[in-house]
């Protein structure tokens, strides 16, 4: 473990561009930051961002849970615009985490306050602007991670501390054969499997809020390793592409985000 950067007023959402640079939120420090060559940047943009997705304009896509909103933020002009902030006429329940699928649509959670009943609910946005409900009933969803072939969807479900996995159809944008997938063995407090990314080694590496570890669960629904990292809240995590900088790993406890050296270098998504 290495750290790359302190300070951070409870981190979230890591994700590479296509530059090679690293980009994360502060949810309690209303801002983007960007890590580039070395480099620590905020830009300010107000709510509570938490989770990120890049399209391939480069743009940052997030949740903000404060304004119940989907947002974007262009690089390239440091603006912020609002891209949704309802659904079915109501307003988005505390958008969490979100991912493109391969076809560009943008998938992402709405936990809500769903810790002690199951209000929480998954939404796509299609790439024609539809949106939808794609799952309901949950308890806190959360992180979100495809496998390499775009084919299969996970979904964390934090406050049940289990994983759900099914079948993802782009196209029409549904989610079929959804089961639980793994149990994530999470905190005797709050908290469970929050973030997570697929490794290139087949993998899914899970960030377990209030453990201190990051769990790795093979193809086969089971915890194969726990991974220390140096508080007991990591967010979310992240491979670099690159290979470079492996492991990202955002955690909310001491303000960091910390490298765990692998040479594993994830999947890019950048739709």
């Amino acid at each position: 473990m290495a750290t790359l950067t302190t300070g951070l007023s409870f981190p979230e959402g890591p994700a590479f561009a296509a530059d090679g640079s690293l980009w994360a939120v502060e949810l309690k420090g209303e801002s983007l930051v960007q890590v580039k060559n070395g480099k620590l940047k905020r830009f300010p943009v107000g709510g509570g961002p938490n989770g990120i997705a890049i399209d391939k304009q480069g743009k940052i896509w997030f949740c903000d849970s404060g304004q119940r909103s989907i947002r974007r933020f262009d690089p390239a002009t440091e603006k912020t615009e609002t891209i949704l902030d309802k659904i079915d006429g109501e307003s988005l329940n505390k958008p969490n985490d979100l991912a493109f699928d391969s076809s560009g649509n943008l998938l992402f959670t709405c936990p809500g306050e769903s810790r002690q009943e199951p209000t929480g609910y998954a939404v796509i946005r299609m790439r024609d602007g539809t949106v939808k409900k794609f799952t309901t009933g949950k308890y806190f969803p959360n992180g979100l991670a495809f496998s390499a072939d775009g084919k299969t969807l996970v979904l964390a479900e934090t406050y049940k501390h289990r994983l759900w996995k099914g079948n993802w159809n782009p196209e029409t944008g549904e989610w079929t054969d959804a089961t639980v997938w793994a149990a994530v063995e999470g905190p005797n407090g709050p908290g469970g499997p929050d973030g997570m990314a697929f490794g290139d080694d087949g993998n899914l590496y899970v960030a377990v809020y209030g453990t201190g570890y990051i769990h790795v669960v093979s193809p086969d629904g089971k915890v194969i390793q726990k991974i220390n990292v140096t508080g007991q809240n990591p967010t979310n995590c992240a491979f670099d592409p690159s290979g470079k900088l492996g492991l990202v790993v955002t955690e909310a406890e001491k303000g960091q985000l910390i490298i765990y050296k692998t040479p594993l270098k994830g999947i890019l998504k950048i739709q």
